[in-house]
Parts: C-alpha cells; sequence; structure tokens
C-alpha cells in the first residue's frame, strides 16, 4: 500500500519498482550470444597453419648448381635445393620448375592430399567450410626429391 502522503512522482517510480519482474531470459540470452562468437572465433583453429614447411632435395645432383621455383594458385617461391621452403597450402598441384647452368629445365609436380584435421573441423567447428574456402586441411610431402640429374 503506497502512502497518501508520498508525491505522485515518487508514487510512479515505486510502482514500476514493484512491478518489476527479474529478467531471466537477458541472462540466457547473453550466455547463448556469448557462446556463439566463442564458437564462431575458433573457426578452423584446430586445422593447419596456412603455410607448410617442405623439404626439397636433388641427391643426384650435387656439385652442380641448381635453381627452381615452385608454384601453385596460391603463389611462388623460388630456391635452391637443398631447402626447406615454407609454402602455401593448396588443393592445385604444386608445380616444381628447375633449370642448371647448361640451360636444361626439368619440370615435376606433385599433388596434395586432404589431411586428416579435416574430419575434426567438420564433425566439431563449421562443416568444414573455412577449410575449404582456405585449403588449411590440404597437405603435400614434407621432402620432395627432385629428379632432375637422375
Amino acid at each position: 500500500m503506497i502512502n497518501k502522503h508520498i508525491p505522485p512522482e515518487f508514487q510512479r517510480v515505486c510502482r514500476k519498482q514493484i512491478t518489476r519482474k527479474p529478467t531471466i531470459v537477458s541472462a540466457w540470452s547473453i550466455a547463448l550470444i556469448g557462446f556463439c562468437l566463442i564458437w564462431i572465433g575458433g573457426c578452423a583453429s584446430i586445422t593447419n597453419d596456412a603455410n607448410q614447411q617442405i623439404q626439397f632435395r636433388a641427391p643426384e645432383c650435387k656439385g652442380m648448381e641448381v635453381k627452381c621455383t615452385v608454384r601453385n594458385k596460391r603463389g611462388l617461391w623460388d630456391f635452391e635445393p637443398p631447402e626447406i621452403v615454407s609454402i602455401r597450402r593448396s588443393d592445385d598441384p604444386l608445380v616444381i620448375t628447375c633449370s642448371d647452368k647448361t640451360g636444361r629445365n626439368h619440370v615435376e609436380s606433385m599433388s596434395s592430399r586432404m589431411g586428416g584435421k579435416i574430419v575434426a573441423s567438420a564433425v566439431f567447428l563449421d562443416f568444414g567450410i573455412v577449410d575449404a574456402i582456405t585449403d588449411k586441411h590440404r597437405e603435400y610431402p614434407s621432402q620432395i626429391a627432385i629428379t632432375m640429374c637422375e
């Protein structure tokens, strides 16, 4: 019961405070939004890095000066074997072009394969959509022997 001696503006404030119900729904909404942000922010977090370290060697070309270029749709890298090169992952084949001082050229191609972490990404995160776009689920062999001098 509100006292008659209280001014009307204070009576309105008191009625609002008395009739206001606690908002449990807002706490659940905040928790749901937080969960969704964490889930979306975790996309592709358990998959591979965008780049892969590949060791290139030319075992039969010892003592020869060989210069090579490796490329896929994501980039182009120059190196001289033996060397470890950081290559951007791609679903395209890795094309290796080498030449020596005499002008002899050699071209090889190495295809990538799907890595095992795509299954975890597909099941737990985003159905593999992010990995399919970024090609982070693809893997090249970790060592490639160039057969130019055989």
